[in-house]
Parts: C-alpha cells; sequence; structure tokens
C-alpha cells in the first residue's frame, strides 16, 4: 500500500502522485482524485469509527491521467475532436466520441504509473476489484456526472487491471459523458479522470442497491429510500431489476424508534454475479446475469434490522456532509452486503442533484382534468408532472434515429447511454427498474416525468400512438391513451399568512402525504382508514381471521394466499394499515395526523374480499351497523383490535407520537366506554404515552351530550355530512331528497354553534372537516366567528381557505 507520507497534508496531495491510498483523501482533494474517490476517502476518514463501513483501496490520481495523454501527444488532438461538437447532431457525437475513446483506450501507461498502480494492488493482496471512474467534476451538489464514465466489476489480475484502468480513462469520452458535460456547461479538456481501486464487496453472493437521504419524488427529507436487490448492484443502478423499495422515517429512527414506514417487495427476476470465467472483452469483467431462484424473488433481500442499519449509515453521511459543506446535503448512495460475512458496506456517496437543489416559494401541482381514457400501464412515477405525445417503442440506443423531439420513449430500460435520446424525449416509460435506477436519477435532473418498472410497457404501447404518462397521482404512474387535458397549480408559499384558526388538512391516500406534506398547514384533520382498507389491504379483517368461514372457495384461496409468510393472518392486515397510517403520520410530522378508525358500513365491508360471508343486510347501512357501534361487537370486535394493534404499532414502534385516534358515529357515551375498554386491552390507553383521543362529533347525541362525550374524549371534529343528514332527518345518498341537504340550513348551524360553545366550555378542542368552509365563504366566517380551533379541508381548498380565514380574522380583530 502507498504511504500516507507521500501527502503534505490532507486536501492538498503532492504532486504529482499516481496512486494514493483512500485513507489519504479527503473531500478537499476532488481535484486531485475526482468526486467519488475523495468521497470514500472522507467517509473512510470521517464515520468509520462511527461503524459505517466502506471497502478499502486507492485512487489512480488524476494528475496520472493527464500524463497518459501528455505522454502520447493527445490533448491537442481530443481538443480539435470535440471543440465546437453539435451535441444534438448524433451521428457527429457518435463519431467523436468514439474516436476520442480509441485514442485515450490505445494510449499506453508510462512505465512510473503501471508500476505504481501494480505495486499498491499488490500490497492489496492482489483480490478481485472494483474499478471506479472518479471525475473530477464529479458529485457535486448541482450534478452529480453518476454513471457517465465506466466501472468495471471482479477485476483480477495485474493484467486485467491495467486494461481496465485504460478503459476507464477512455470512459471519460463516452457519449454520454460528452453531452452531460456540454449540458451542465463544463469544458471537457478541464475534467480529468480519477480511478478508484476499491476490494469487491461479495454482494454476489448476497444483495445491494441504493439508498437517498431524501425522498426523490417529493423532496421530503425527513426520509431515507432504500432499495435492494440480489446480487451485485449494478442491476439496481441500470434499472435491469425492480428492487425491494424502503421508507424510514429518519427524525424517529435517530430517536431509537424502528420506523420503516413501508416495505414494497420488487420482483428481483435476475442478479449480476460471478462468472466463471472472465468474459471476452477489452477490461475483462467476469461477471453474468443469471435468474434468481423463486424462493429468493418472494423474499425480501434485506431484513428489518439491516434496513435500519443502512437508514442510520445514510442519516450519518448526511450529518457528516452537511457540517463539512456548512449546508444540509441529502445523500445519494451506494451500498453492498458481503454474501459471505453478511456485513453491510457502503460503495459510493455523492450528495444528491435534483430534489436538494430545488429553490424558491413556489409550489407546483399538476392535475388531469376530468377524463374516461383506459389505462395502457402502470409503474412506479418518477417526478410529478404529466407529458403527452407519440410513444416511441424503441429496443436499443442504436435506433436513435427513429425518435424525434417531443416523443415519449418506451424500452425495456434505460441507462446512461440513452441520454442524447432522452434529451429529445418528454417522458419515460420503461418495463424495468425501481425509483433509484440510474435513468431515474437522470429523468429528475433533466425535469422529464418518468413511469418505470411498468413490466409491460413495450408489449401494451403500440409504436406512434399518442399517449399521456401521468406521474401526478401519487406512487403509482399511469400510461393513458391519447393527450389528456392537464392543469399546473402554482402557489407562491411567501404569500400565505398565519392564522389563529389552525387549517388542517383530510388526507386519504398514503401514497400522495409525502407530497401534500409541502403544503403550508398545521396538521392533519382527518385522516380515514377506509381508503387504505380499500385500496392498500383490498380484504375484509374478519375474512383474514376466518378464512374457513368464507363460502366462495376461490376467495377463500384468495384470501389465505395474502396471510403468507406471517405468523398470523391477521398480522398481513395489521402490517398494510401500519404502513398506511405511519406514512401519513411521518410526512406531517410532528404536527398532530388525526386517524379515524373505520368507517365502513355493512354494504361497503361486503364488497371487499371475503366481505359477503360477514356482513350482515341492511335495509339502511347509512345508520346501521357502523363506526363505533360494531368495534366491541362480537362479529367485529376482532377485527377492531387488528386497527388499534397497527395503530400502537406505528406509535410505539415509529415513535409517530402524533397520531391520534378518532372514534367515529358514536351514538352514546355507554358506547364510548365500551370502546375506550377494548382499545385499552390492546395497549392504546388514553392519557397514558401522550394518548388522546378524539371523537367526531355528527349526530345530534354528540351535540346534545357533548358534556359526557367531553369527559370521555379530548377533542371532537364536527363532520358536517352526517350531522346535516341526522339534523335534517334525510338520507343524504339518496337523490329524491338531495336538494334538501344543506349544511348551512339555519337548524345545522346551531347545532355546530352549540357543539362549539360547549366545548369550548369543557375546555376541548374542537374542529370541523368537510368541504363546505372552502366552498362557501360565508360558512367559513361563520365558523371563525363561532370561534372554532381548527377546519380540516381537501388538499385542493386548503391554500384558499387559509387566505379567506386570515382575511376573516383581520376584520374581526385588526389588532390581534
Amino acid at each position: 500500500m502507498v504511504s500516507t507520507s507521500t501527502l503534505r497534508s490532507p486536501g492538498s496531495l503532492a504532486s504529482p502522485r499516481w496512486v494514493v491510498p483512500f485513507e489519504a483523501v479527503t473531500l478537499a482533494d476532488i481535484a486531485q482524485v475526482g468526486g467519488k474517490n475523495a468521497s470514500l476517502g472522507e467517509l473512510l476518514q470521517a464515520l468509520r469509527a462511527e461503524g459505517v463501513r466502506v471497502p478499502g483501496g486507492f485512487a489512480v490520481t488524476a494528475a496520472a491521467y493527464r500524463r497518459v495523454l501528455e505522454a502520447a501527444g493527445l490533448g491537442p488532438r481530443l481538443e480539435s475532436l470535440l471543440q465546437g461538437l453539435d451535441g444534438s447532431d448524433l451521428a457527429a457525437l457518435q463519431q467523436a466520441g468514439a474516436e476520442a475513446r480509441r485514442l485515450v483506450a490505445g494510449a499506453p501507461l508510462p512505465a512510473p504509473i503501471e508500476e505504481a498502480i501494480l505495486t499498491a494492488y499488490r500490497a492489496m493482496g492482489s483480490p478481485a476489484v472494483a474499478v471506479r471512474s472518479s471525475a473530477t467534476a464529479e458529485d457535486l451538489p448541482e450534478a452529480s456526472f453518476a454513471g457517465q464514465q465506466d466501472t468495471y466489476l471482479n477485476v483480477q489480475g495485474d493484467d486485467a487491471l491495467l486494461e481496465a484502468c485504460r478503459q476507464c480513462f477512455a470512459s471519460l469520452f463516452t457519449d454520454r459523458a460528452i453531452t452531460y458535460r456540454q449540458l451542465h456547461g463544463f469544458a471537457h479538456m478541464e475534467v480529468a479522470l480519477s480511478i478508484g481501486v476499491q476490494r469487491m464487496v461479495r454482494s454476489d453472493l448476497g444483495s445491494a442497491g441504493v439508498m437517498f437521504s431524501i425522498d426523490t419524488e417529493s423532496g421530503f427529507r425527513d426520509a431515507v429510500l432504500l432499495t435492494a436487490a440480489w446480487g451485485l448492484g449494478e442491476t439496481v443502478v441500470q434499472g435491469e431489476v425492480n428492487p425491494d423499495e424502503y421508507l424510514i422515517h429518519k427524525p424517529t429512527l435517530l430517536e431509537g424508534y424502528r420506523p420503516i414506514l413501508s416495505r414494497r417487495r420488487g420482483s428481483k427476476a435476475q442478479r449480476l454475479v460471478y462468472a466463471d470465467a472472465a468474459a471476452d472483452g477489452a477490461a475483462g469483467r467476469p461477471v453474468r446475469l443469471e435468474p434468481v431462484p423463486e424462493e429468493l424473488r418472494r423474499r425480501f433481500a434485506l431484513s428489518d434490522e439491516e434496513v435500519l442499519t443502512l437508514a442510520r449509515w445514510a442519516c450519518l453521511i448526511e450529518r457528516h456532509y452537511s457540517a463539512v459543506r456548512g449546508t444540509p446535503t441529502p445523500m445519494d448512495i451506494e451500498w453492498g452486503r458481503d454474501g459471505r460475512s453478511g456485513e453491510l458496506f457502503v460503495l459510493q456517496a455523492r450528495p444528491e442533484t435534483v430534489q436538494s437543489q430545488q429553490r424558491g416559494s413556489v409550489l407546483r401541482r399538476w392535475h388531469l382534468e376530468p377524463h374516461h381514457a383506459p389505462v395502457l400501464s402502470r409503474g412506479r412515477a418518477i417526478g410529478a408532472a404529466v407529458s403527452s405525445g407519440p410513444a416511441r417503442v424503441i429496443q436499443d440506443p442504436s435506433q436513435i434515429d427513429r425518435f424525434r423531439d417531443g416523443d415519449v420513449l418506451v424500452t425495456v430500460r434505460t441507462d446512461p447511454d440513452w441520454e442524447p435520446i432522452l434529451r429529445k424525449a418528454t417522458g419515460v416509460i420503461t418495463d424495468q427498474g425501481g425509483r433509484t435506477c440510474h435513468a431515474a436519477i437522470i429523468a429528475r435532473e433533466m425535469g422529464l416525468p418518468a413511469i418505470v418498472g411498468c413490466g409491460d410497457a413495450t408489449r401494451t404501447i403500440d409504436d406512434g400512438r399518442v399517449v399521456t404518462a401521468s406521474c401526478c397521482e401519487g406512487e403509482v404512474g399511469r400510461v393513458y391513451d391519447g393527450a389528456l387535458a392537464t392543469r399546473v397549480e402554482e402557489v407562491e408559499l411567501a404569500e400565505i399568512p398565519a392564522t389563529r384558526t389552525r387549517i388542517l388538512m383530510n388526507v386519504g391516500n398514503p401514497d400522495e402525504a409525502l407530497n401534500l406534506a409541502a403544503i403550508p398547514c398545521d396538521g392533519v384533520g382527518l385522516a380515514r382508514l377506509e381508503f387504505i382498507i380499500a385500496n392498500h389491504i383490498k380484504v375484509h379483517p374478519m375474512a383474514l381471521l376466518h378464512p374457513e368461514r368464507i363460502g366462495d372457495p376461490g376467495q377463500r384461496r384468495a384470501v389465505e394466499a395474502l396471510a403468507e409468510g406471517y405468523a398470523h393472518p391477521g398480522d398481513f392486515y395489521v402490517d398494510r394499515l401500519a404502513q398506511g397510517m405511519a406514512r401519513i403520520a411521518a410526512a406531517f410530522h410532528p404536527r398532530p395526523v388525526v386517524l379515524r378508525f373505520s368507517d365502513f358500513k355493512t354494504n361497503e365491508y361486503a364488497r371487499l374480499l371475503g366481505g359477503a360471508d360477514f356482513e350482515p343486510r341492511e335495509d339502511n347501512p347509512m345508520i346501521g351497523w357502523r363506526g363505533a357501534s360494531r368495534y366491541s361487537a362480537p362479529g367485529f370486535r376482532e377485527a377492531f383490535a387488528l386497527e388499534c394493534r397497527a395503530l400502537r404499532r406505528v406509535r410505539m414502534e415509529m415513535g409517530l407520537k402524533g397520531a391520534t385516534p378518532m372514534i367515529p358515529f358514536c351514538r352514546t357515551p355507554e358506547e364510548a366506554d365500551r370502546v375506550l375498554a377494548v382499545m385499552a386491552e390492546e395497549g392504546l390507553v388514553r392519557g397514558e404515552d401522550g394518548l388522546e383521543v378524539y371523537v367526531m362529533c355528527e349526530l345530534p347525541s354528540n351535540v346534545i351530550g357533548l358534556e359526557a362525550f367531553a369527559e370521555r374524549f379530548d377533542g371532537f371534529s364536527i363532520g358536517t355530512n352526517d350531522l346535516t343528514q341526522l339534523t335534517l332527518g334525510l338520507d343524504r345518498d339518496s337523490a329524491l331528497v338531495a336538494d334538501l341537504f344543506d349544511e348551512r340550513h339555519p337548524t345545522v348551524k346551531a347545532m355546530i354553534s352549540l357543539a362549539i360553545r360547549t366545548a369550548r366550555r369543557c375546555g376541548r378542542r374542537i374542529g370541523l372537516c368537510g368541504q363546505a368552509p372552502s366552498d362557501h365563504p360565508d360558512f367559513a366566517r361563520f365558523l371563525v366567528e363561532e370561534g372554532i380551533d381548527s377546519i380540516s379541508l381537501n388538499p385542493d381548498a386548503v391554500l384558499s381557505t387559509r387566505l379567506k380565514v386570515a382575511e376573516i380574522e383581520r376584520e374581526l380583530d385588526p389588532f390581534p
């Protein structure tokens, strides 16, 4: 190994030095060893004591690269090739790139450089190594250069190592690297290449992937997004597999909790492993793709403990880089798990370059106008925008001549070789890949909506068909037939005033929570569990617990299949429900999030998988067996226990103490006592560990008997739909009396006024969840004048209502 005595001091490498160990460099040495190598050295020096493991190795310096060019007299020839090159002229780009690579790859390594490389390599014991490019303009906060140059895996032996180094030097002139430098304004000859020679981690026998210390789609900074697949991590980076995906909440993780907000199991159909012998090729890359055994595909590639360890490392790395740079620095990190030792390693770390660079105070949200267009394909949404254009189904970058400006690229997967095409595209749709694959990163940098991991896009989308790629509907991206109308909502956040009346949000879909949390509000006043149950679980809880009572054999088998892999049948339900709850609670943490327990009616529960065998038939389910009356009933008590266990996991295991339960449709104080007793049996004791319990105020009995309910609950939320229905004595589902339904009716307003006054007298918080305040400015004024504590609205009404409420408050009290 090269002695660190060859350095004057960290951040000031003696020159010229051809090789230097990772342990001797820091972030200050990017000009000498490139961004990737400087980062590895920084991690080894700063975070090894905190348990972050990084494979050792050495850097071949940028000085060595420049010496190779100088010795071969290549500088003027390369400058002549690239000067004035038009990146949009793809044929010229390909010709110039190929010639530049030929020149550099054919240049001999001067004897002193060759000797220095081999001496350092032999000092490591001549192991299998990864030979990674590290450009001097790489891994900057404003431009990642990720994947622009080449990496060679499992290189072993002197000759193979030297050849891999020559090919790495030449890869500074790949078509994609040339294009990327032009796009970001870097002069070609001012960027040099260092090489990292890093001991291989045997993740071919284990697993590997990528993690970000920021949510890559929403820009939510309190999460770690982690992806994992079997084998070497290049399959994840290049988008060749659909990996497992995890989301971890950083603040409560650092408090010692276990906040894995969501787990999504990917198909992981293939893996990259060591080949039996070196493959043919200039650098000799003895790796190959092979199918993943079915048993491994069904398993997650990481244990929960490993997920939490990697997420903690991501937090440590982000904290360190932020301190060094003097500004918050979310990170993009590659990791591997050695299948022999079981040890985890960080292989690379670079600043994230898309969401972290968003500036300004404008909130921009895309919306599709109402439509009935069929869905052609679905995948993971990258970005939050929408694009339309002719679909161009292309299998290989060599078909670039078929692509036109404004086309939507449809292919099996995209990687850096596709970047010249991506510059012409309005959107990207792929069969393979996950949210952290390289193609997704580049699509984000270019501002392109992308839908990855569709599985069938190249089969279901016809070449030339006009499509709309929609990434504005949560985590699921959808490809619609035809060009759909859209609108873009822009709000200057600096203009949003504070209000004394708390403005809360109604949130149903957990997939949208991280994006919605960017809208200025004071928390979530209503999160309905029905959405999670209907869209993410889709099975009746009692059917899971008692599949033997399901009459339809097909439904019984489908229900039993859902519980496979869980120790208890109800664990599937608890797991999915807890993840949905947690995602919403984490998005708005530490703001309060009110989670309303399930309030399906019997006809709605019957439509769930297996539900028909557990639900009675009612003539008027709207005022039948719903809400609190179910929770202690023999026919549903076990199911309600699952909801309680899910909430307990969110609060106790994940540390999201802002998650507050709310009881719907509670008719009497006695019914409230029974529900609270069941909750206590399941470990949710009101008053313990800061647990508050709210109740809906949506029945005349809630209003008239509010003092008795106030003895049992900590807060109230007025539900105008049911309160109007039951005060005026009409069925809100009936079109025959729809014209009589009016929450502004004087009788309904009298009930609301009485509820607010009584709650305030009892020292209890009271809010309202409903659309009326946003639809009717006079109703918002009425609530503010009555002194309501909070108003909870649908997301599209939050900002406009806040502005209205602020204006009303100024009128009522111009000198607060």
